[in-house]
């Protein structure tokens, strides 16, 4: 099996991966798979509170998205971000402090911004190459000799064994097997809570389940929370203007253009299938010595980017993506206007994806997004200030394993959650409903990338999904979001799928919230076999006390 081994030495940290022989302890304490931001910090806790831990991470890279390219931290509000999580951009300004970590650009001339701009003195640094987040979780699994596996999925169709309600061991799909006495599933997919019985759902709700007014389907331009705040602006990344749809303009007959929903939009506020999409979080450079040229892909295929065409020939003039710099002459690349870098409509089965599946789903992403890079840099239909502007960009030599400069982590922003007990909802992030069980707070803005590209009743192309919602303040997130149902499981925490409406995930889906509600699901786990008691169980009053030790903040 794949295990981390990471040695500090005098001259720094030098990490290795290499193949070990199937020696594992028997029984852990605490059994975490997924290698995310969130995993890595629920392990951490749980060395400091003198548990033994595994983490068990399917892919080959630790670290999830704060690794996997987006350096341009969402906080919503940084005061509170505590404990390990800040511990972790702490070690990140500490990074950037050492001048030897500047290669392409000098210290002085690097200047972040927007709500991730760190103040002068701030003890923390909140933007980042992929590369110094990937230094910083190495040192943290050094100085906690933490056992982290690599490259091991869990078998979903037959690796659980459960005694009563009660996880007893997973396997992989190589053959290992681990016991634990608490597990907990820190993926992006919830593939761990969905193996063992544990109740999920996909897609949106309607407004009706949970008497939400952001949910569901979003056809209306204008419509309000009970707050008062816009609940979206339809027109955002949409449409500059009237963009035919049909394969031969004005002619239905000839069939839609590719990934255009035929069966779209449905009725307002109605809950679907659909899930908001995905992307690749680019790290680009404009460095000529370390940059990679956008290059046209196999297969490339000029229908799948008509669209774009024509939404510049309809008068589009921006650029279709938000281009954020990090250190190093490098960026943070996000979807931005109506053709971009999410793939619209084009994961909908990715959740319950078999893995083979997965790797296609993930493969078309990758490939969409390297054609659209090539027709932005130089198809000789794009606007010349576009092209002009993209073609100086590229992927970074030194950023990730693949000798194309693209990193392997999708940004999977939404897949399974939970279905349990508790629920948070959009109310809770207005702070109209309030967790009084705390272990952590969620302060972004309820965020939705649209899901689905469709023809509207004028016979234009438009996207649906998109909701950007503000919240007036930090809101607690509630522990009983992150437990399953006592007769499910009782002895796994879902610190990622865990248990929210669409509108509220997208509040929520952070990945420096993530991070506390990892280190907060450690914390209940140790109290949990502390007691020899389900998780459902745990007192919050000890738990509390236990978070507050850590340096969590649960209260705005």
């Amino acid at each position: 099996m794949l295990l981390y081994h990471l040695f500090l030495l005098t001259t720094g940290l030098l990490f290795s991966v290499c193949e070990s022989s199937q020696q594992h302890q028997e029984t852990y304490d605490i059994v975490i798979y997924g290698g995310t931001s969130a995993g890595l910090s629920a392990a951490i806790q749980s060395q400091r509170l003198g548990k033994s831990v595994l983490v068990i991470e399917p892919g080959s890279r630790i670290g999830g998205l704060t690794t996997g390219g987006l350096g341009q931290t969402d906080i919503g509000n940084k005061q509170v971000i505590g404990g390990i999580a800040r511990e972790f951009y702490q070690n990140i300004n500490k990074h950037y402090q050492d001048p030897d970590h500047w290669v392409w650009q000098q210290r002085s001339e690097y200047q972040d911004g927007g709500q991730t701009r760190t103040d002068p003195n701030e003890d923390a640094m909140w933007t980042f190459e992929p590369s110094a987040a990937l230094g910083v979780f190495e040192s943290f699994i050094a100085t906690h000799h933490l056992e982290v596996i690599t490259n091991k999925k869990l078998d979903r169709e037959k690796g659980i064994k459960k005694e009563g309600d009660r996880i007893t061991s997973i396997t992989m799909l190589s053959g290992e097997e681990y016991q634990g006495k608490v597990f907990i599933d820190a993926t992006y997919e919830g593939d761990l809570m969905a193996a063992a019985g544990v109740s999920y759902t996909v897609g949106r709700e309607s407004n009706d389940t949970y008497k939400e007014t952001l949910n569901g389907v979003h056809t209306r331009i204008t419509d309000t929370t009970m707050t008062g705040y816009p609940s979206h602006n339809q027109l955002n990344h949409n449409f500059a203007g009237d963009v035919d749809p049909y394969m031969v303009p004005g002619d239905p007959s000839s069939g839609l253009l590719p990934f255009i929903d035929p069966h779209g939009p449905g009725d307002f506020g109605d809950g679907d299938h659909r899930v908001q999409s995905y992307c690749f979080r680019m790290c680009l450079t404009d460095h000529p010595e370390n940059r990679i040229a956008f290059e046209k892909p196999d297969g490339y295929n000029e229908q799948h980017y008509e669209l774009l065409l024509r939404n510049y020939e309809a008068g589009e003039m921006g650029f279709p993506w938000i281009n954020s710099k990090m250190p190093n002459r490098k960026t943070d690349t996000n979807n931005r206007t109506g053709f971009s870098t999410d793939f619209i409509g084009q994961n909908y089965n990715y959740p319950e994806a078999s893995y083979e599946e997965r790797e296609k789903i993930i493969e078309a992403h990758r490939a969409y997004q390297k054609g659209l890079m090539w027709t932005l840099a130089y198809h000789p239909r794009m606007p010349e200030h576009i092209r002009d502007e993209v073609s100086r960009w590229g992927t970074c030599k030194d950023e990730f394993a693949r000798e194309d400069g693209w990193q392997e982590q999708l940004y999977v922003r939404e897949a399974r959650r939970m279905k349990g007990a508790y629920v948070m909802t959009q109310y809770h992030c207005e702070g109209l409903t309030v967790a009084e069980d705390a272990i952590g707070m969620g302060a972004y803005g309820m965020d939705s990338h649209h899901v689905q590209r469709y023809v509207n009743e004028d016979g234009w192309v438009m996207n649906e999904g998109n909701v950007e919602a503000k919240v007036q303040a930090p809101y607690p997130i509630s522990y009983r979001s992150i437990v399953p149902k006592r007769e499910e499981c009782q002895n796994l925490l879902v610190p990622v799928c865990l248990s929210a409406s669409h509108i509220a995930f997208g509040s929520i889906r952070m990945e420096p919230v993530f991070m506390v509600l990892g280190q907060s699901a450690a914390a209940a786990a140790s109290l949990a076999i502390d007691r020899g008691i389900p998780v459902q169980d745990v007192d919050y009053t000890q738990l509390k006390l236990l978070l507050l030790e850590g340096k969590q903040v649960l209260e705005n």
